[in-house]
């Protein structure tokens, strides 16, 4: 990439900065882009959902790595559910999805607390050799007692289709029947999965993260505390594909021994993505102790006040060109964490040099995420988001601790201890989050004419621009 104006090339800018110059371009169709990340991690497309508790869980991960990105589940997950859900993603359907499923002895109350769970809002009911029997909605339940059985309000004359259904055929039957969920059926007749009109659509436009025994791709974060060594090789025992040696200030002697442990315990065919940093040195430093790919980004979080309270940071995007010139010189890769809110923001992110870009917050207003739904007094539904450095994750991080230790480790928090985050209509699934970050970075692929990301991070050229400017590129209208 370059800059359009050679004087602007020492300006610490961030997105909002900056926008990116139309060019020449022989692309036909946004279509004809390849966003495959090129840093052979298996992802397909260039988003990763960090490892934040209230983002990052089973059902998150597999609905984003069934559409090509990645899911880093945290460090404060205990060892054993860690091997739990990752056992869960590896035995996972590339393409249905895993319904909510209840038997039809269970309680309408029951079901209502489960149908948010997944964002078609459908619970799949079956009997006790797990054969479709039912499907139940939030509609069967009104003016139903809470405590009647699913048998008695269920839709009984569903639709299904055979473990061989492709996504055309799939999308035809839900098409023609006017059903909304196609339970897809094993040739012994329990339930395998379910398929949606839009989850058929997206299965033609997005393919699966998968690794070479054709699972889902797993990724596990690990703090710098003690016991690196054990945990990391009972991640590999697991199973594990990606492994993330994660601290708020990565340039640090204790993050950087523990890369070194790390890459030493699983050896040199696993990929480690390590960070924080901002700086071309800390990039560096990191590469040298083992990492494939660096984390950039301090302060720039949706969750996080570390600028606010420490004055330390760097502006994303003059920290992800630095950061990615330095890894691109050493073979290695980096992904930016933070500071998008927008499309445009992960196109330039892209353009600037990031192999992909990493997600929380944005994330956690979703049925996927891991909190339950709640109701404010309007009726309207939020899930709780936290930060991981703020009082209730250190709390829980560190549980263990005698109360005097905790209470000092909380004093030091530096994230959003807790706050509500609303499920948009229209964006209420993660799917419908990423497909919207695609579209964009799409778009703007073919705007500068490139055909796959390195292609884009070679043409694009960056213009700075001024608070109106960025003003009069949005729109009159609420979108």
């Amino acid at each position: 990439m370059r800059f359009l104006h050679t004087e602007d090339e020492g300006k610490e800018v961030t997105y909002e900065d900056a926008f990116l110059v139309p060019q020449y371009s022989e692309v036909r169709s946004r279509m004809d882009v390849d966003i495959t990340p090129p840093d052979e991690t298996g992802a397909t497309i260039p988003i990763v959902v960090a490892n934040m508790t209230s983002a990052a869980g089973k059902r998150m991960a597999e609905t984003v790595t069934r559409r090509g990105g990645l899911v880093m589940l945290t460090q404060d997950m205990p060892l054993e559910k860690i091997k739990e859900v990752v056992m869960y993603l590896k035995t996972r359907h590339p393409v249905f999805e895993t319904p909510v499923v209840l038997e039809e002895s269970e309680s309408v109350q029951t079901a209502l607390n489960l149908v948010h769970k997944r964002s078609h809002g459908g619970i799949v009911i079956v009997d006790k050799e797990n054969k479709p029997v039912g499907i139940f909605t939030e509609t069967d339940a009104k003016g139903k007692d809470r405590f009647t059985p699913l048998k008695n309000v269920m839709a009984t004359d569903i639709i299904s289709s055979g473990e061989n259904t492709t996504p055309e055929e799939a999308f035809e039957k839900l098409y023609q029947s006017h059903v909304s969920l196609l339970p897809i059926i094993k040739n012994s007749g329990e339930l395998l999965g379910v398929m949606t009109k839009e989850g058929a659509v997206r299965s033609k436009i997005y393919k699966p993260a998968l690794n070479t025994k054709s699972e889902f791709i797993t990724a596990v974060a690990m703090g710098v505390s003690n016991g690196t060594e054990e945990r990391a090789k009972a991640l590999m025992d697991m199973g594990v594909d990606i492994f993330m040696v994660d601290t708020a200030h990565g340039h640090s002697k204790r993050l950087i021994d523990a890369v070194k442990t790390v890459r030493h315990t699983i050896g040199k065919d696993k990929i480690i993505y390590a960070g924080t940093v901002v700086t071309a040195q800390g990039v560096e430093d990191l590469v040298n102790a083992g990492a494939n790919i660096v984390k950039v980004g301090i302060g720039s979080g949706g969750s996080c006040i570390t600028r606010v309270a420490t004055g330390n940071g760097r502006p994303q995007l003059s920290a992800t060109i630095e950061c990615s010139k330095q890894a691109r010189r050493m073979g290695a890769h980096i992904w930016a964490d933070g500071g998008i809110r927008q499309p445009r923001d992960l196109a330039l992110a892209i353009a600037a040099g990031a192999a992909s870009t990493m997600f929380a917050t944005i994330f956690v207003g979703t049925h996927e995420s891991p909190g339950d739904i709640q109701r404010d007094e309007d009726g309207n539904l939020y899930k709780v988001n936290f930060g991981m450095a703020s009082g209730r994750a250190v709390r829980e991080r560190f549980k263990d601790q005698k109360p005097i230790d905790l209470a000092m480790r909380q004093y030091f928090e530096e994230g959003i201890s807790e706050g509500k985050i609303y499920l948009k209509e229209g964006t209420t699934g993660v799917e419908d989050i990423i497909d919207r970050l695609v579209a964009g970075l799409r778009s703007a692929m073919s705007y500068a004419g490139a055909t796959n990301l390195n292609e884009f991070h070679e043409k694009a050229i960056i213009g700075i621009q001024t608070n109106a400017a960025l003003k009069e590129g949005e729109p009159l209208l609420e979108h």
